[in-house]
């Protein structure tokens, strides 16, 4: 069936893993990185600069792909891209580093991210149908899954000694993606003379959009809850990468009869590994197990194990408490994913749903910015503090999230006697 897809799909899955894979050698760990060269603070202030930038890069790229075309979107970001990595190689040699213009060729990097996957998931939808989005997904899903962990678990133990050469591999693998996408991509979308007369940055109708949205309260509270919960998964990145680094020195082991060694950053990089690895291989099996079940109940279940098992983490320096930690919060991610998902479809307007689910990006990241400032709270709080905070935003992800469902179910209620007293 893979075969059947358009060509597009097959090209953007295989350069997508292959990308991922070499950037999540690297990426996760920058915030070490940025420690390591400044402080806890300013490293902390970078990331969320950081953020900031690519969240609003990405507000307008979906907006230019409808004017100016899904591939031209795509061929100049990843030009972009290739540029910056250039430049991030350049000054992270074993001669010479330089955090600034580091620092400068990530935005660029953001940037161009930002501009380009509103463009790509654009495109995903154009060449697939009803009957093969499904399929699309699930292996584009997959694929990430298993791109992160071969890109964690190499990284982890990589990056500290080898980021001049795993830069120079995200290098060669960006021209390559550049080429083909240049090569083979085909363009899936035309601009009409109407909208090419049209402003290209559409300011009032992208305000109008987001506002309409903002009126509804049980979705923004949905959101707020959604944000709560996905805030602690990228505490995985920041706070804890650091916290761990910085806190678990070397350690010896020995496993019939081979020893090897860990520290704080190879520990972090093989705990990502379980936690992938233990969605990839359980999905299906969570999946069978809950269905049928109350899934409000499972969903909150969830939450609480999820929390858990982060606040598990940001305590404990023992390995074998953190892999339990993992296993722990694995589970709840199993079970809340897919029954908040369905919550999810259950809350958006149909006639809105394009709208509705722009608006639900910023979930995902406020979750970073929130993310990020962990290495600042973090930093000034202490690690005791920091599990706290986790349990308190689990409780505030339970809560918003309750208030959404019966705010939806009362305006549901609304709706229908005022159905019903038209028919009357």
């Amino acid at each position: 069936m893979f075969k059947s897809l358009h060509p597009n799909i097959r090209i953007r899955i295989y350069t997508s893993f292959m990308s991922r894979m070499i950037g999540s050698m690297i990426f996760p760990f920058m915030a070490v990185y940025f420690v390591q060269e400044t402080n806890a603070t300013i490293a902390g202030v970078l990331m969320m600069i950081n953020i900031i930038i690519q969240f609003l890069a990405s507000l307008y790229g979906g907006h230019l792909a409808d004017r100016i075309g899904r591939k031209r979107m795509m061929v100049l970001g990843e030009t972009a891209k290739t540029a910056a990595f250039i430049g991030m190689a350049a000054v992270n040699t074993p001669t010479y580093t330089s955090a600034a213009i580091t620092f400068a060729m990530l935005m660029i990097i953001s940037i161009a991210s930002g501009m380009i996957t509103p463009a790509q998931e654009a495109m995903l939808i154009d060449v697939s149908t009803p009957e093969t989005r499904a399929y699309m997904y699930s292996i584009n899903y997959w694929a990430t899954n298993l791109s992160l962990m071969i890109g964690l678990a190499i990284g982890g133990w990589l990056f500290q000694d080898y980021m001049f050469q795993l830069l120079l591999g995200l290098v060669v693998m960006s021209v390559i993606t550049l080429v083909i996408t240049r090569a083979f991509i085909q363009e899936t979308y035309t601009v009409s003379s109407a909208m090419k007369q049209k402003s290209r940055l559409g300011l009032k109708s992208l305000f109008e959009s987001y506002r309409s949205v903002s009126k509804d309260t049980a979705f923004l509270l949905f959101v707020l809850s959604g944000i709560a919960i996905l805030s602690l998964e990228f505490q995985r990145s920041n706070y804890l990468t650091v916290r761990l680094e910085k806190d678990i020195t070397e350690m010896g082991f020995s496993i019939f009869s081979f020893d090897f060694s860990l520290d704080g950053l190879r520990l972090v990089s093989l705990l990502t590994v379980e936690n992938t690895l233990l969605i990839v291989l359980f999905t299906g099996l969570v999946t069978k197990l809950i269905k049928g079940r109350n899934e409000r109940l499972v969903m909150y279940i969830g939450f609480v194990l999820f929390g858990l098992g982060f606040a598990m983490m940001a305590v404990s320096n023992n390995p074998f408490l953190l892999v339990t930690a993992v296993l722990i919060l694995s589970i709840g991610e199993l079970m809340y994913v897919p029954t908040r998902q369905t919550m999810l479809a259950d809350m958006v307007d149909d006639t809105k749903r394009g709208t509705y689910m722009a608006f639900h990006g910023f979930v995902f990241q406020f979750g970073k910015l929130i993310g990020a400032g962990g290495i600042i709270v973090g930093e000034a709080v202490g690690q005791y503090a920091m599990g706290i905070s986790y349990i308190l935003l689990t409780i505030l992800g339970i809560l918003f999230c309750e208030m959404a469902r019966r705010q939806r179910f009362t305006s549901l209620g609304r709706t229908a006697v005022k159905e019903k007293s038209k028919l009357i």
